[in-house]
Order: C-alpha cells, then sequence, then structure tokens
C-alpha cells in the first residue's frame, strides 16, 4: 500500500489544510467547525474527507494570502466591505457570498479602512 492510499496521509493532509485556514482568516475552532459543518472530533480527527469546500476556500484564499498576508484577511473577514461581513458569509456556509467578498477586496487592491485610515497592500 502505497503514501497515496494512507487514509492516515490523508486525514494529515486535511488537518493541515483546515489548520491553514484557521490561521489565514483567525477563526475560531467553532467557526471552522460550523464553516465546514463538522463536530470538533472530526475536525481533530482529520476526517474531513467530505468537506469539498476546504481545499475551494484556500484555493480562493490563495491570491488573497499571497497579496495581503493572513494579518490582512484576519482583519478583513470580521470587517469586509459594503454589506455583511465576510465571516457572517461562512458561517452560515453561503460561499457564494463569501466568494464575492473576496473577489472585491481584491478588486479594491487589498485596502482595509477603518481605525487610523487605510491599510493597503
Amino acid at each position: 500500500m502505497g503514501e497515496r492510499d494512507d487514509p492516515q496521509v490523508g486525514r494529515l493532509a486535511q488537518s493541515e489544510r483546515a489548520a491553514r485556514l484557521m490561521e489565514l482568516l483567525g477563526l475560531s475552532e467553532e467557526e471552522l467547525c460550523q464553516t465546514l459543518a463538522v463536530d470538533p472530533l472530526t475536525l481533530l480527527s482529520g476526517q474531513l474527507e467530505h468537506s469539498t469546500e476546504l481545499p475551494i476556500l484556500l484555493d480562493l484564499l490563495s491570491e488573497a494570502s499571497d497579496r495581503a498576508g493572513a494579518p490582512v484577511l484576519q482583519r478583513w473577514v470580521r470587517v469586509g466591505g459594503p454589506g455583511r461581513r465576510p465571516i457572517d458569509a461562512l458561517l452560515v456556509r453561503d460561499f457564494a457570498t463569501f466568494e464575492d467578498a473576496v473577489a472585491d477586496l481584491a478588486e479594491r487592491g487589498f485596502v482595509l479602512r477603518g481605525g487610523g485610515g487605510a491599510t493597503r497592500r
């Protein structure tokens, strides 16, 4: 049995992806579980094979993460732009709205307003 067929390797990869999403957006474990529609035990065991959203969300955030970095994304997900906050869309699993928010962030040039002025990346 090769590495590709080893379920432990697959679980580890899924756990790493989940941790990456959590880190990128500054999500709590509860928020991550709600976004992926899993319970904490499933998350901890890495049995996320059914979660097709996880790789899609990471792909969607790839450019934003490269251009803006996790600190900007962590602030953006809680502040957002016009309409509701991106975290709100994630928590109700409205991935189309979240995708629109990511596209809006990229279109605006990774600018976050508020507090001490604008942060541009």
